[in-house]
Order: structure tokens, then C-alpha cells, then sequence
């Protein structure tokens, strides 16, 4: 249902995205990505680290670095896909915001809602 490609819109060293390889409809599950947590009082090891650029904030005292494919969907301020933390299973949960066709790029908003237009820190970066 998605896979890992080059994407056009990432102009980092690995330069990755997820894309759907068939059509994903409004509302459908397409990816639970298991994590791995750790307490909040750690983070400042993992700041020290690419890492730091991919870890999620994980409820009130906790980070999690993502699995599975979770960690390389690009951001969008107009994301087609959103994400729900599911603490029972230990996931985050990816479902389709909007339709997403086949071979579209899967973006969602690193903000962790769709609505949320706040900067972000290299979008801050690069306004500086």
C-alpha cells in the first residue's frame, strides 16, 4: 500500500518520502508504525543525534523514535494524511486526511494537526 522513494520535496542527505502504491481513500488506515519510547529526561542524549529531527512527542513524559515507516513521511502545512497516537498498541496510527492517489507522496503535518500552521523550527530557520 506505500513504499519508500526519492521524493521531489526533500532536500536532505537522504532525501526520502513515503508513497502510496495504489489509491488510499479518506479515513483508511494505512500504516501503524510501532515506537519506541523513552522518558522526556533522556531527550537530551538523543538531541545530541540526527535522531533528534525525527522523534515525536509521546504523551506528557515521554519521547518515541518511530518504526516501521513513521519516521520518514515529509511534512505539509496542507497534509493529504494525519496521524493518531495509540497507546494501547504502542503505535502511531496513519490515516488518509484526503484521498490519496496512487504514486502521490504521503505528507502530514509534523505540527501534529492538520490545521496547525506554526512554524516549524527549519521553516523558523530559514525565515531568520
Amino acid at each position: 500500500m506505500i513504499e519508500v522513494k526519492v521524493s521531489p520535496i526533500s532536500d536532505g542527505e537522504f532525501n526520502r518520502g513515503v508513497f502510496a502504491t495504489q489509491d488510499i481513500k479518506k479515513g483508511e488506515l494505512f500504516h501503524e508504525a510501532p515506537v519506541i519510547a523513552y522518558p522526556n529526561e533522556q531527550h537530551e542524549h538523543i538531541e545530541k543525534t540526527l535522531l533528534a529531527d525525527y522523534a515525536f512527542e509521546y504523551g506528557i513524559n515521554h519521547t518515541a523514535i518511530l518504526l516501521g515507516y513513521g519516521m520518514l513521511f515529509n511534512h505539509s502545512y496542507k497534509p493529504n494524511a494525519t496521524y493518531e497516537i495509540n497507546f494501547d498498541n504502542h503505535t502511531f496510527d496513519f490515516f488518509a486526511y484526503t484521498d490519496i492517489k496512487a504514486g502521490e507522496e504521503i505528507l502530514i503535518n509534523y505540527n501534529g494537526d492538520v490545521d496547525d500552521q506554526e512554524l516549524l523550527w527549519f521553516d523558523k530557520e530559514e525565515n531568520e
